[in-house]
C-alpha cells in the first residue's frame, strides 16, 4: 500500500511538476508572443518613421524636390563709369563748309542767306556711315519760305582734319538722313498741277558706303492720295433732326 501510496504520491508530484511545467511553458509562450508582437510593432513604427523622414527631406520618398542649393548668390556691383564708349561728334560750321565747297553749285551758294537774323535754312546731322576717323556730316539746304530742300551733301573727315564732299544731290524737295549707318535720301515727286505742299509721291533711296563711295542699296516709291489736301471736298451739313424721330 505504501508503495502504491508512494507511487501515487510520486505520480501526483510528477503530475504537479508536469502541470507546472506546462503552465510555465504556456506563460513563457505568451510572454514571447507578446514580445514578438511588441517587437513587430516597434519595427513597423521605425519603418514608418524612416519613410516619413525620407519623404520630408527629399531622399527617396514619393516627393523629391532635390537638395537645397549651395551656390552663392551673385551680386552685381554698380560701376561708376558709363557703359557707352561713344564720343560726342565734333561740331562744324556747315554754312562755311558749303560756301567754300566747289562741289556746291553757284546757285545754292548764292541763295544761301539767313532767313531771320543769323539763322540759316540748314539742317545738320552727325553719324557713322563711312568708317572714317570721325563722325560723318549730312547737310541739308532748304528754302526760307516753305522749308523745301534744295540740296543734300555728305562730308567725310580726313586724317588732316579737313572735310571731303563724298556725296551731293541738288534738286527740289530733297532731304537726307542717317539711318543705322546708311544714308537715306527722300525726294518728293511732283506732277504738273501739284502744289509744293502736296506732291504726288516720293522716292526713298538708301545708299550704303562701299569702298570709297556711296552706292544705291534700296529704293522705295510711294504714291500719295491726290484727294487728300485738295480742298475740293465739302463736308455735308448735319441734319437738324435725327432720322426716324
Amino acid at each position: 500500500m505504501r508503495g502504491l501510496t508512494a507511487s501515487g504520491d510520486g505520480d501526483d508530484r510528477d503530475g504537479g511538476r508536469d502541470g507546472g511545467g506546462r503552465e510555465a511553458t504556456v506563460r513563457r509562450g505568451r510572454i514571447l508572443t507578446g514580445w514578438a508582437a511588441s517587437a513587430t510593432t516597434l519595427v513597423g513604427l521605425a519603418a514608418f518613421g524612416l519613410l516619413t523622414v525620407s519623404c520630408s527631406t527629399g531622399g527617396t520618398g514619393t516627393r523629391d524636390e532635390g537638395p537645397a542649393g549651395t551656390q552663392p548668390v551673385a551680386q552685381v556691383t554698380p560701376s561708376g563709369e558709363p557703359s557707352s564708349s561713344a564720343r560726342p561728334a565734333t561740331r562744324i560750321d556747315p554754312v562755311s563748309l558749303l560756301k567754300h565747297d566747289p562741289e556746291v553749285s553757284e546757285r545754292v551758294r548764292t541763295d544761301l542767306k539767313p532767313c531771320t537774323g543769323s539763322e540759316y535754312p540748314v539742317d545738320t546731322s552727325y553719324g557713322t556711315m563711312t568708317g572714317g576717323p570721325a563722325a560723318d556730316v549730312v547737310v541739308n539746304v532748304m528754302t526760307c519760305a516753305d522749308s523745301v530742300g534744295v540740296g543734300t551733301y555728305v562730308y567725310r573727315r580726313q586724317g588732316n582734319g579737313s572735310y571731303e564732299n563724298v556725296f551731293a544731290i541738288e534738286q527740289p524737295a530733297v532731304y537726307g538722313t542717317i539711318d543705322r549707318g546708311d544714308l537715306v535720301v527722300t525726294t518728293q515727286v511732283y506732277e504738273k498741277r501739284d502744289s509744293v505742299a502736296y506732291p504726288s509721291g516720293e522716292e526713298v533711296i538708301t545708299y550704303r558706303w562701299a569702298g570709297n563711295r556711296f552706292s544705291e542699296h534700296d529704293r522705295v516709291h510711294n504714291d500719295f492720295n491726290r484727294a487728300v489736301g485738295s480742298g475740293g471736298a465739302v463736308l455735308p451739313a448735319p441734319d437738324a433732326e435725327p432720322p426716324g424721330n
